[in-house]
């Protein structure tokens, strides 16, 4: 590692730390405003956050511009929610290696090649690993769903940002989704992110999980992109689910058994190699470096 990029490489660790910390810090809420509730505080938090910050100039977007924005809200919407909804009822470091199923089905289905399908295939059998669980009992089939859900609702979250960061430029468009998708959570998590609102103590808990998962992860790899390779940013990313699992186990007192480290473990290399394989075929047709925009860069991060 060259002196140049370790900086950029602690930075992308740093984003999944701040992450999967701040989802834990949200399970404290879930028992009084609920995973929806929880979630529509967060998105608000952070849409005021982050507007506040880029002050996006929306009276001057056309209507293209807006369509863009509201699916990539909706997109970011189904993609918290549902996660939260799973994390709730299952421990956080299976919630997020099945997730991965997501984004990487969907580079599966993009480049339509065999190498692609088998990282696909080597991460089903690390979810699959899971259901022989040794360190807490099964996966509640609920939260298994949900999660499967979140990654679903990931993988549109990708090219729903592609398409916003074509479209919008800064980061207003992903400052104006964070708004549109607390809207769309607002039927079903008003009373608990009211809750909330009122209660100095949930408050800051909820401000402390708006800035830790999202605003945190999003200034450090805008930061990480510009300085490192796809293929490096996106093998460090595949280290997620090893970091939420540590998350759960160091904050939550979640069990790491044998069975579950290999699931995990068998998904981070599916993941790297995912990267790694999309790297050289970008290479290899003279594809820019950055599959998404640098100022979306939050956008490859689930939940």
């Amino acid at each position: 590692m060259s002196s140049s990029t370790a900086p950029a490489v602690l930075m992308v660790i740093g984003s999944c730390t701040s992450l999967q910390f701040g989802a834990s810090l949200a399970t404290q809420l879930f028992g009084p405003l609920g995973a929806a509730g929880v979630t529509t505080l967060r998105l608000g938090l952070a849409a005021v956050m982050l507007a506040l910050v880029t002050r996006p100039r929306v009276r001057t977007w056309t209507r293209s511009q807006w369509t863009a924005v509201a699916a990539f809200g909706l997109a970011l919407a189904g993609m918290n929610g549902m996660f939260y909804e799973a994390i709730a009822r299952i421990p956080l470091g299976p919630a997020v290696a099945i997730e991965f199923l997501g984004p990487l089905g969907l580079a599966a289905i993009l480049s339509r090649k065999l190498k692609d399908f088998a990282w696909i295939v080597l991460a089903l059998v690390g979810v699959m690993i899971l259901g022989f669980d040794d360190a807490g009992g099964s996966l509640d089939l609920v939260g298994v769903a949900f999660v499967l859900g979140a990654g679903f609702f990931w993988a549109l979250y990708i090219l729903a940002s592609e398409r916003v960061g074509g479209a919008v430029d800064g980061a207003g468009g992903l400052a104006m989704a964070l708004v549109v998708g607390t809207v769309a959570l607002v039927p079903f998590g008003a009373q608990g992110a009211w809750t909330g609102l009122t209660d100095v103590h949930y408050l800051a808990l909820a401000i402390g999980t708006a800035f830790l998962a999202s605003v945190v992860p999003y200034a450090l790899e805008l930061s990480a992109l510009r300085r490192l390779p796809k293929a490096v940013f996106g093998v460090l990313l595949a280290l997620e689910p090893v970091i939420a699992a540590l998350a759960g186990w160091l904050l939550l007192d979640q069990g790491f058994g044998a069975t579950r480290t290999l699931a995990v473990l068998l998904v981070v290399v599916a993941g790297a190699g995912s990267a790694i394989t999309a790297s050289r075929r970008d290479a290899t047709v003279g594809v820019a470096a950055e599959h998404a925009p640098d100022e979306l860069a939050a956008s490859i991060h689930g939940g």
